[in-house]
């Protein structure tokens, strides 16, 4: 598949689970999950509204928390950290 179509359907992935939600709350993920899930790193969750939830890995396969970056709309850099 040409890069162009992936690029493509994974925006169209994330844009039908992600548009519209409302952010309920964040936190960090607690030490019995980061155990069940096997990792090493507490990465930042940001829940929504209709029960679902999002967090950041630091590959595809979901093999550690991963730390998130972000911007405010005036520029100011943000960084939610892993906690080991």
């Amino acid at each position: 598949m040409a890069k162009e179509n992936i690029e493509l359907q994974w925006t169209s992935y994330a844009r039908t689970r992600l548009v519209g939600k409302k952010v309920k709350s964040v936190r960090y993920i607690t030490q019995e999950e980061q155990e069940h899930m096997g990792w090493y790193n507490r990465p930042l969750v940001i829940e929504f509204d209709d029960g679902s939830l999002v967090l950041p890995s630091q590959d595809d396969e979901g093999n550690d928390g991963g730390a998130l970056f972000g911007q405010s709309k005036d520029g100011d850099d943000w960084t939610f950290p892993v906690i080991s």
